[in-house]
C-alpha cells in the first residue's frame, strides 16, 4: 500500500522506492508568482482530498546554460516552493532530520537532481528533507518595495513546514540540522544569524561554503539598481513583474558584459556581474554570523564544517593558453599573495596555474572554514571539521579532489546519474561508506566519530582512501590569509 501522510495543507500520498517511503513535490509554500511574486512565502493553500507525491515537482527558474559537474534537472511550472521528503517509516516517531539545501550559487539547481535524494539516510534512520528556493534575480536582489533575503525567507518558510510537519513522516521537530554544499553551506550558516530561524535548527553542516561574507545590503541594492537601468524601469516589484523570469535572468548576465578582462584569471571568471549571496540586512539576516558566533549571539548550533582539498584548483587548471610571467606576477598580486604566499605555495607546488589554483582554493574556501572552525571553537561551540583529499582521476587528473566530488560520498550513492564523469569508473566504497556514517551519526547526535576541533591544534579528519586525523592540517595556511 503506497504511504500517506497528513500535513497542516492536507494528506499526501507518496509511494515506496527500495524500503524507503518517498514524497515528492510536496509544497511547503504557495507558488511565489502573481500577487505574490518578489513578496515573502506564505504557507500554501490547504487542497481536499489526496495530493500525490511521486513526482518531484518544479524546480525554480534559472538561467539554462551548459550542464555543470552535478545533474541538475530543471522541470516546468509555478510551484516550485517545494520539498521532497524520504523516511524509513512515515508510522515512526522521533526519527533525526536532516534538511538539505542545494548548491548552485544561489543561481541554479534544484531538489530533483539525482545527487541529492538522500534515499541513503532514510536507508539509516534520517528523516531526509531536500527543498527548493528562489533563485538569482528573484531570490537574492532587493528591490526598493521588496524586502532583502527572499530566499533566506524561503529556507525558514521551510524549515517551519518542517517544525509543523515533520512528525507526520516519524521525524521529530526538535532534532534537525541543516545542511548543504557550495551555496548550500553558506545558507545553512547563514540561518544561524536569522532571527526568524529561532528554534528550528539543532545542527548544521557546512560543506565548501566558501568565503561567506555575507556582504552589506547596499551592494545588492545597486546591483538591482543596474538592471532596472538596462530594463528601462525602476526597481520595484510592479516593474520587475512584467518580465519573466528568463527575461531578467539574461538582462542580468549581460551587465558587465562588453567591459575589460577583469585580470588575469579572467579566463576563468570572466566579466559579468555581481554574484548572489544573502546580505546583512538587519532584519532578515541581522549581522554577520562570523561576527554572531564570535560574541555569542548567533543560534546554539553544533556544527560539522570543511572542505575539499583543490575546490576551485580544476577551474584554474582548465585556463586556455600558456601563462607568462608577468601574467603570474599580476594574478599573484591579485590574490593578494605577497612573497611570503608565493614562497610558501611555490615551495610545495610547480609555480603557474597549480601555485594560483591552491591560492584561490585556500581564499575562497579552506581558510574560511579554519576560520569559521576556530570561530565556533572560541565561542565554546561543538565544531567538528574534516577535509576531504580523495583525489579523482576523470579528466585525466585534473579534478583531484575538486569542488562537488565529495558529494556522492556523503550521500553514498557512488551510481547516481553523472558521478563516474567527476568521479572516475572505480571511486572507492569504503570512503563513501565512512563519509556517509560521519553525516548521519552528526544528525542523528551531533557525533561524527571523532573528536570536536577545539580550537588551534585541534584534530580534523582527513577523509581520503584511507583516511586519518590530522591535527590543524591548515595552521601555516591560517597565519598567511587574513580572517574574514
Amino acid at each position: 500500500m503506497d504511504p500517506q501522510a497528513v500535513t497542516t495543507s492536507g494528506r499526501v500520498r507518496g509511494r515506496w522506492t527500495g524500503g524507503v517511503a518517498e514524497f515528492l513535490g510536496v509544497p511547503y509554500a504557495a507558488p511565489p508568482v502573481g500577487a505574490l511574486r518578489f513578496a515573502p512565502p506564505v504557507p500554501p493553500t490547504p487542497w481536499d482530498g489526496v495530493r500525490c507525491g511521486r513526482t518531484c515537482g518544479p524546480t525554480a527558474p534559472q538561467p539554462r546554460g551548459e550542464a555543470g559537474d552535478v545533474p541538475e534537472p530543471l522541470v516546468a511550472g509555478d510551484d516550485f516552493l517545494n520539498l521532497n521528503v524520504r523516511t524509513p517509516d512515515p508510522g515512526a516517531a522521533g526519527l533525526p532530520v536532516l534538511v538539505w539545501i542545494h548548491g548552485g550559487a544561489f543561481n541554479a539547481g534544484g531538489n530533483a537532481g539525482p545527487w541529492y535524494r538522500g534515499a541513503s539516510f532514510a536507508r539509516d534512520g534520517v528523516v531526509f528533507v531536500a527543498i527548493n528556493y528562489r533563485l538569482g534575480v528573484e531570490g537574492f536582489l532587493p528591490l526598493d518595495d521588496a524586502p532583502a533575503n527572499l530566499g533566506v525567507l524561503d529556507w525558514i518558510r521551510a524549515l517551519t513546514w518542517v517544525h509543523e510537519n515533520i512528525a507526520a513522516f516519524g521525524g521529530d521537530p526538535g532534532n534537525v540540522t541543516v545542511g548543504g554544499q557550495s551555496a548550500g553551506g553558506q545558507a545553512s550558516v547563514t540561518l544561524l544569524a536569522a532571527p526568524a530561524a529561532a528554534g528550528l535548527l539543532r545542527r548544521v553542516i557546512d560543506m565548501s561554503g566558501g568565503s561567506v561574507t555575507w556582504e552589506p545590503v547596499e551592494p545588492a541594492r545597486e546591483a538591482a539598481r543596474a538592471l532596472a537601468r538596462r530594463l528601462g524601469v525602476p526597481p520595484t516589484r510592479e516593474a520587475f513583474s512584467a518580465f519573466t523570469p528568463a527575461e531578467l535572468a539574461a538582462a542580468y548576465g549581460s551587465l558587465g558584459s562588453g567591459e575589460p578582462d577583469p585580470g588575469p584569471l579572467g579566463a576563468v571568471f570572466g566579466p559579468g556581474p555581481k554574484g548572489f549571496n544573502p546580505v546583512n540586512d538587519g532584519e532578515i539576516v541581522a549581522r554577520s554570523p562570523y561576527d554572531m558566533i564570535r560574541d555569542g549571539s548567533a543560534h546554539p548550533a553544533a556544527l560539522l564544517v570543511g572542505t575539499t582539498r583543490e575546490e576551485f584548483n580544476a577551474l584554474v587548471r582548465s585556463r586556455p593558453g600558456p601563462l607568462g610571467e608577468r601574467e603570474y606576477g599580476d594574478a599573484l598580486r591579485a590574490l593578494g599573495a605577497g612573497p611570503d604566499a608565493r614562497r610558501f605555495y611555490e615551495e610545495r607546488l610547480p609555480a603557474g596555474l597549480e601555485v594560483l589554483g591552491q591560492i584561490l582554493t585556500d581564499r575562497l574556501f579552506r581558510v574560511p572554514a579554519l576560520c569559521l572552525a576556530r570561530a565556533c571553537a572560541a565561542a565554546g561551540r561543538s565544531v567538528h571539521a574534516y577535509e576531504f583529499r580523495w583525489r579523482s582521476p576523470a579528466r585525466d587528473g585534473t579534478v583531484g579532489a575538486g569542488h562537488c566530488v565529495d558529494l556522492p560520498f556523503v550521500f553514498d550513492d557512488l551510481e547516481a546519474e553523472g558521478v563516474d564523469r567527476l568521479c572516475g569508473p572505480e571511486p572507492p566504497p569504503d570512503l563513501a561508506r565512512a563519509m556517509h556514517a560521519a553525516w548521519t551519526g552528526f544528525a542523528a547526535t551531533g557525533d561524527p566519530g571523532w573528536p570536536p576541533y577545539g580550537g588551534p591544534g585541534g584534530p580534523v579528519r582527513i577523509f581520503d582512501d584511507p583516511g586519518h586525523l590530522a591535527r590543524d592540517p591548515l595552521a601555516a595556511e591560517g597565519r598567511l590569509w587574513r580572517e574574514p
